[in-house]
């Protein structure tokens, strides 16, 4: 490349000068068998290199999928099936660690509410003063990093009076965490089975909370954007705020379902025996009819006080003896004698007569919540109560011996844990 006149140098010197021009290697050798070379090196390092490229992304993805995978059923019975559903995490409140731990003073013993299968669960306090509840899930959950902020931003969209709000979570390295609400009551169970606090809910206020508890599945199986079944109703995932209202809380174990889906089986059932449908807990079945089965014996606990699976009578359980109590015309016996002698009568045995009709052994025979809230809220005729499932305790036996016993189901006993909720 030239600028200006191109002037011969021999004008200058008689001997002419030495003119030196900076020329690409290729230039130098045009002749055909370098030309050839070139030719094959592009054609095969070109595509091996894009092919081991190729190869690497392959080998990786599937690693990752592996490790997300991790426990196979355990996955799935832990945290639920949230990876089917697409949601934008974009919007996500992630808290900062360091945030965290000041929060609940390093996770300190005087701050911890509870423990559960998937970990222990403390009280905090932001430095706004806003108080929080922080479930710190166990390292051996074996779900990935989408996969948890898929599920918390899916459960941030449950927008109902009676479900407990996620505020956002926390993951840094191995340690992920939900951010709730606190809750000042704790648990329905830290009242409601102990002797001196029981009598602080008198049957108004157990009502109130029956029909909460009643109208928040409701709209996990009816009214929310995904159908939702919990599978973990119990009296200690039912949180009580500073007015007493019940919150439904703890989808750990929660499924989804899409469109017109209503049911669906697991290899591996998880849940706390005593709340557990029998097509559940024996067959791993399970389906809106399996939260209906769980509310009903939720619904009789309220009312007695007492807890179905360590019922005092040695030969039965709280819904035998609810269901033999009704066979005798007697089943305002089963209302806890601190509040009996202020209780409606009729409202007590409508609540009774709608809880034995969800615990009833048949699915097809068990109510809708869209048909208990109906119940429980107006007066109507109502079907009489088929005979209930685990009527005794040798037939809760046997459901238990038939569970564990089969090679393809087990149970989660973690999650049996008592939580002191917040």
């Amino acid at each position: 490349m030239w600028y200006g006149d191109l002037i011969d140098m021999k004008l200058y010197s008689d001997d002419g000068e030495d003119l030196y021009v900076r020329l690409a290697g290729s230039e130098l050798d045009s002749s055909p068998k370098r030309k050839k070379l070139v030719l094959i090196l592009a054609l095969t390092v070109i595509p091996t290199t894009l092919l081991l490229f190729s190869c690497g992304y392959c080998l990786r993805k599937r690693k990752n999928e592996k490790k997300g995978n991790a426990g196979g059923h355990a996955r799935e019975s832990t945290y639920g099936n949230f990876s089917n559903v697409s949601v934008k995490s974009s919007d996500l409140p992630l808290f900062n660690l360091g945030d965290v731990v000041i929060a609940t003073d390093d996770f300190s013993e005087s701050n911890k509410l509870g423990e559960g299968g998937f970990g222990p669960v403390y009280k905090g306090t932001l430095r706004n003063g806003k108080q929080i509840a922080v479930k710190r899930l166990s390292r051996n959950s074996g779900q990935g990093i989408e996969e948890f902020k898929n599920k918390v931003a899916l459960i941030q969209q449950l927008q109902h009076r009676n479900l407990v709000r996620i505020l956002g979570c926390c993951i840094q390295g191995e340690e992920k965490m939900l951010i709730y609400e606190y809750m000042q009551n704790k648990s329905l169970n830290y009242f409601i089975f102990d002797r001196t606090r029981r009598v602080l809910l008198d049957w108004r206020k157990r009502f109130d909370i029956i029909i909460g508890i009643a109208r928040g599945v409701l709209y996990l199986h009816h009214d929310s954007r995904l159908r939702i079944i919990h599978r973990d109703l119990k009296a200690s995932n039912i949180l009580l705020d500073d007015e007493m209202n019940p919150k439904i809380s703890d989808f750990g174990m929660a499924r989804i379902f899409k469109g017109n889906q209503t049911q669906g089986n697991t290899n591996r059932v998880v849940g706390t025996y005593g709340y557990m449908s029998p097509e559940y807990a024996i067959d791993g079945l399970f389906s809106v009819k399996s939260d209906v089965f769980s509310f009903g014996v939720l619904l009789l606990e309220i009312i007695s006080g007492n807890r179905n699976n360590s019922y005092h009578n040695p030969d039965s359980n709280l819904m035998g003896h609810a269901w033999q109590l009704w066979n005798e015309g007697k089943s305002l016996d089963l209302l806890d004698s601190s509040i009996a002698d202020s209780c409606p009568t009729n409202e007590v045995l409508r609540c009774i007569h709608v809880g034995l009709l969800c615990v009833q052994e048949n699915v097809t025979s068990r109510p809708t919540m869209l048909s208990v809230v109906s119940m429980l809220c107006n007066e109507m005729a109502i079907p009489p109560p088929k005979k209930p499932a685990y009527s005794n305790k040798k037939n809760f036996m046997d459901a238990d011996s038939s569970t564990s016993g089969a090679g393809s189901y087990s149970i989660n006993e973690m999650t049996a844990t008592e939580v002191h909720a917040r």
